[in-house]
Formats: structure tokens, sequence, C-alpha cells
């Protein structure tokens, strides 16, 4: 069953990434407040822009911590939990960097947020600075049953660019594997960070979702905007923006309301 409609309430849905700055556990952070304030009005720039949901994301957090530590979880909460109130009628996420999905499964469900995204769903996987990433697909629909989390959505990544497989697998059968185990949307992302995933990528995702046999959304990782969106929304269900939204690390409404005037000619709504 699709179920990124009934949850974003429109075809392609459009959900802007909020790339938080440092947590107070970590060198350069500006602190607790700053940080609710700084999600706050990103999510407020992505809302009157017209964009259709948003992802909070520990972007910053250098180096990245391969597992969430208590302090991380903490955080997260507390500002997933400062967005979600204010913004109760529009969609919001987290994803907790660098792999720990049941983390963010955690904080969405103490913060009543809506999805998390996942880097590393279903592919074996490494990254040189981290060791090979823990994948446990079944581990985590466990859990968002065990915690009673099952409207929750799951968006989940196949074959990451910034990592390196460590089986051969086409993305056809990541994408069949994904849906299989669940996922409630794929995505696909491109070769770099800001960059499009390639049209001959996007149809071999497609043809594994439909070897599953299931009605799961394909999702754009990144890489939309104003001048691809009507190719790349064609073949897709949806897109992550960031890079193409944003300024000196910030979202920018006009970017938004600029994309999401194309994005509003291609729905069927």
């Amino acid at each position: 069953m699709n179920r990124l409609r009934p949850c974003f309430g429109t075809s392609l849905p459009i959900i802007g990434v909020v790339r938080l700055p440092p947590l107070p556990d970590r060198p350069g952070s500006p602190g607790l407040d700053a940080l609710v304030e700084f999600a706050r009005a990103d999510v407020a720039a992505l809302r009157e822009g017209g964009a259709d949901g948003a992802l909070l994301v520990n972007e910053h957090d250098r180096p990245h911590r391969v597992r969430a530590q208590p302090d991380t979880i903490s955080a997260m909460n507390r500002i997933g939990r400062a967005v979600a109130e204010r913004n109760p009628d529009f969609p919001i996420g987290c994803q907790i960097l660098l792999n720990d999905p049941i983390a963010s499964l955690a904080v969405a469900k103490t913060s009543g947020l809506d999805f998390i995204r996942c880097d590393h769903f279903v592919d074996p996987m490494e990254r040189p600075e981290y060791g090979v990433m823990v994948i446990d697909p079944d581990g985590l629909m466990a859990y968002r049953d065990e915690i009673g989390a099952g409207d929750i959505l799951v968006l989940a990544d196949i074959q990451v660019t910034q990592a390196t497989m460590l089986e051969p697998r086409t993305l056809r059968e990541s994408a069949r594997q994904a849906c299989l185990h669940l996922a409630d949307g794929v995505i696909v992302t491109g070769p770099e960070s800001g960059s499009p995933p390639s049209d001959t990528d996007l149809h071999e995702a497609l043809a594994g979702i439909g070897d599953s046999g299931l009605a799961v959304p394909l999702l754009l990782g990144g890489g939309l905007d104003a001048d691809n969106a009507g190719r790349l929304l064609t073949v897709s269900d949806g897109a992550f923006i960031a890079t193409a939204v944003s300024r000196d690390g910030r979202i920018d409404e006009v970017a938004v309301g600029r994309l999401m005037g194309t994005v509003r000619q291609l729905r069927v709504d």
C-alpha cells in the first residue's frame, strides 16, 4: 500500500531537509535553544514556500557517530517535539546520522513525528572512515511494531553514493529488497550531494519496485530544482530538497516557492 500520499496529503510530495548545526554534545554547538529556533525558522520557510514536509537531520555533528549517543537522542527529541508542536498539520521527520534508524524511529515516536529517513536499510555497505554499516531491516520493522509506531513511515535509501557496496547487487535488486522488507518509500540519490540521480538509475529502481509486486513510491534523494523537476518528477513520486533551496546553510523561502511553483504544475491533485 502506498502510504506516502495519506501522510503528505498530495501527489509528488516535496520534503525539505533542515540541516541542523552541531547538537549540544558536539564542538561548535550554538546550544539547544538556538537549535530549536533554527529548526523552527527553517521549517517555517519551507511551509511558507509551499513545501509539503520537513526532515530534521543532525548534519553538522562532525565527525558523525555510527550509533547515536544518549545526548544526541535527547537533543533531537527536544528539537523534534518543539517543531512538531509548532506545526501540528505539517509532516515532520527525522534522521540521525550516521546510521541509527532505531534512534531515529525512537525520536519520531517520542516527539510525535511522521516519518524517518534511513540511509542504510538493505544494502551491505561500508565507509572507509566508519567501517561496515549494520543492516537489519527486519529488526527495525519489528522495533517499529514493538513501540506502536506503525503509523511512522520508513523512507529508505538504496546504495547511497557515500558508501561502497560489499557484495555485487544491481540497483534493481536493492529496490526490490527494500520493498520486500516493508519500506514505505525507496530513495535513489545522485553521484554526489546536490546532484540528481540519473534517468537510468531511476528506471532501474522502478523496475525493482515492480518486481516486488508492491505499490511503493520512488523518491529522489536530492538534486531536484526548478529546471529539472519537469523531467525527474515524471518518473518519481516525490523528492527531498536541500541544496537547491538553501542559501548560506539556511532554507531560502523564495527558492522553495520558485521550485514549488513548477511542482504544482505537474501534480494531478
